[in-house]
């Protein structure tokens, strides 16, 4: 697949970057060779061989869902510099 200055500069207008000419013609190079190499990978025969092998067999660990005691709400918030009806105020961040 080639990839061309139009489609470079429709990921940059995307992605909200600025690239000098020379910056968005080396992007082009990289991201083609990128692409050759993903291509190149899809050559490899892949039959029989699960989506998600692993060297070495992982199991996560799980912990009962148990209900634990839970503070008060009065003492969760008596530390918060403001709060009001049981939760934390904090200051506006967006205007």
């Amino acid at each position: 697949m080639k990839i061309t200055a139009q489609t470079v500069q429709e990921l940059c207008d995307l992605a909200r970057l600025s690239l000098e000419p020379e910056e968005a013609e080396r992007m082009r190079q990289d991201l083609e060779r990128i692409l050759e190499y993903v291509e190149k990978l899809n050559e490899l025969d892949t039959e029989g061989i699960p989506p998600t092998s692993h060297v070495v067999e992982i199991v996560t660990p799980m912990r009962s869902d148990d209900e634990e005691r839970r503070l008060p709400v009065d003492e969760v918030v008596r530390n918060a510099p403001r709060h009001s009806r049981g939760a934390f105020v904090v200051p506006k961040v967006i205007e």
